[in-house]
């Protein structure tokens, strides 16, 4: 029986892409990084071609990352993936599943219809109404609907005269029309990744804050470490989960004085901090859960 060809959509030398497609190579044989940027859609042939090879003949592809920072070009990426799809090939996790998740609104808007418990949020592309929020939170953390790592985010509010507040909320909206702003929380520098592995929970890590920033990031200078959940949040992280239908995930997880709400669900899930947090070995595990269901 001929091993199945996989190959990893993602940013070829970053880690995360590199150890998946190592631990597909070493059950399979095959190797091969995908960059998106490079790959072309021809319908004339339903064909989606990365040089000289046709993404449309492999078994699978396992998306790591569709792109270094999340736009809306991400999306239409993620739509030249269906084109495999149509033609047998496994994705994962699919193409659009992954579409709802890499917009934070419709993450959030999915997160709040399941009864999700998150931070206040409010979405409006009006200023005043913006403003408004602002007054009322009494600080808020603006965010784009295409990012991670807190990438592009922003505190506002706080000790800002009226007249700051409403230049900065305007200075925002410049490259982000739509506004989405959530009450910013406590969080004793703290939060958690809960890592799934085809729905099931696989362990827990924290993201730990090493400095004044606030937010908990690895690009921030935080650092991972062991968290053990107790029953009741594990259940939680999993029904936050549930409506998207991921192949790998992280919930975002944060434990405040009213009680744990989620931040956000990952299109992609978080392979380092699952390994140095809680020592779970995610991109063997991932591979091993792609072949069983590619039928290896």
């Amino acid at each position: 029986m001929t091993e199945p060809r996989v190959a990893v959509i993602g940013i070829p030398g970053k880690w995360s892409t590199e150890v998946l497609a190592d631990a597909l190579e070493q059950r399979t044989g095959f190797r091969q990084v995908v960059d998106m940027a490079e790959v072309s859609l021809d319908l004339t042939d339903n064909s989606l071609r990365y040089g000289s090879l046709n993404l449309c003949e492999l078994d699978g592809l396992a998306v790591k990352k569709i792109s270094a920072e999340y736009s809306p070009n991400t999306l239409d990426r993620l739509e030249m993936l269906r084109t495999a799809e149509q033609h047998g090939v496994r994705v994962f996790s699919g193409a659009e599943n992954i579409l709802r998740l890499v917009d934070r609104l419709s993450c959030t808007v999915t997160l709040r219809n399941a009864g999700i418990p998150m931070p206040d949020t409010v979405v409006t592309e009006d200023l005043q109404a913006a403003f408004d929020t602002v007054k009322r939170f009494g600080e808020a953390v603006f965010k784009p609907l295409f990012s991670t790592k807190a990438r592009g985010m922003c505190v506002l509010g706080g000790e800002q005269s009226d007249d700051e507040l409403r230049t900065a909320i305007a200075e925002f909206k410049v490259d982000n029309p739509m506004l989405y702003i959530q009450r910013k929380l406590e969080l004793s520098g703290r939060d958690l990744g809960m890592v799934f592995l085809g729905g099931q929970y696989q362990g827990t890590y924290a993201r730990v804050s090493q400095s004044d920033t606030w937010n908990t990031t690895i690009n921030s200078g935080g650092r991972y470490e062991a968290f053990e959940p107790d029953a009741e949040l594990i259940e939680l992280a999993r029904k936050a989960q549930e409506p998207f239908g991921l192949d790998f995930t992280t919930v975002d997880v944060a434990l405040t004085d009213s009680g744990p709400i989620i931040f956000e669900v990952s299109a992609f899930g978080g392979f380092r901090g699952a390994l140095e947090g809680a020592g779970i070995d995610a991109a063997g595990l991932y591979a091993d859960h792609i072949l069983e269901k590619i039928g290896r």
